[in-house]
C-alpha cells in the first residue's frame, strides 16, 4: 500500500493523545473511517485545521509496520464556522458524526456517505434551532437507508407500534430532498419527537447501543 495517501475527508471527532498530540477520526471517500495522529502543539496550523466539521483534502502518511496513520496536511475547503456559533447546530452536527462513526462510515459506499454528510453540514451552517433538528433527523433517516436498516414505510409490521401520521408523512416527503431545502418543510414538535424516536429505535437496534448525542436533540 502507498505510504502517502490523499483523500477527500470530513473530520468527525478529535481528542487528546499524549501531552501535545491529538487523535482524529475522519470519514474519507477512499478508505471510510480513518483514525490518525495529529502532531503539534496548541498553536500549530495543522492542529487548527484538523477540527470537527472541517472538510477538505486530507494528506496522510501510513506506517505499514505499525499500521498507523499520521496527518501530514489538511487542506480545508469548508470550515463550517456557523456550526460552532450555535448550541443547537453543534449538538445536531455531533449526532450526525456519532451516527457515522457507529455505522462505520456507511459500510462501503464511502463517497456517498461523505457527500450526504457534507451537504448536511453545509445546511446546518446557517440553520435556526428548529431547522437544525430537522437536518439531523433527515440525515439519520437517510443514513438508516444507506446502511440497509430502514424499515419499509408501506409495511406496518416493520414499523414500531407507535403511530404518528404527521411524522411518517414528513419523512416520506423529505427523504429525497437536499438538506438545504428543509427550512421550507416544517414539522410540529410532537411529530418531530416521534420521528426522532423512530430513527433512534431503528439505528440503536442496528448499532446494538443508543447514541449518546441523541439525548441532547
Amino acid at each position: 500500500m502507498n505510504r502517502f495517501i490523499t483523500s477527500a475527508a470530513l473530520t468527525l471527532r478529535v481528542r487528546s493523545s499524549g501531552e501535545s498530540n491529538r487523535e482524529a477520526f475522519f470519514l474519507t471517500a477512499e478508505m471510510g473511517i480513518i483514525r490518525a495522529t495529529v502532531y503539534g502543539g496548541p498553536k500549530s496550523r495543522l492542529r487548527s485545521h484538523v477540527s470537527p466539521f472541517h472538510s477538505g483534502a486530507l494528506y496522510l502518511y501510513h506506517d505499514p509496520v505499525r499500521d498507523t496513520y499520521k496527518v501530514s496536511d489538511f487542506d480545508v475547503a469548508n470550515w463550517h464556522p456557523g456550526i460552532r456559533e450555535s448550541y443547537e447546530r453543534t449538538v445536531n452536527a455531533g449526532a450526525i458524526c456519532e451516527a457515522i462513526l457507529a455505522g462505520h462510515g456507511g459500510g462501503s459506499d464511502w463517497n456517498e456517505a461523505l457527500r450526504r454528510a457534507n451537504l448536511s453540514f453545509d445546511a446546518l451552517d446557517g440553520a435556526d434551532a428548529g431547522c437544525a433538528r430537522r437536518i439531523a433527523l433527515h440525515f439519520l433517516w437517510n443514513w438508516a437507508e444507506l446502511l440497509g436498516v430502514r424499515p419499509d414505510m408501506d409495511n406496518d409490521d416493520e414499523l414500531p407500534a407507535i403511530r404518528n401520521p404527521g411524522a411518517l408523512r414528513w419523512l416520506r416527503v423529505v427523504e429525497n430532498l437536499e438538506p438545504s431545502a428543509l427550512a421550507r418543510y416544517t414539522l410540529d414538535d410532537v411529530s418531530l419527537q416521534y420521528a426522532q424516536t423512530l430513527c433512534m429505535e431503528i439505528l440503536s437496534s442496528a448499532f446494538g447501543r443508543r447514541l449518546s448525542s441523541w439525548r441532547n436533540i
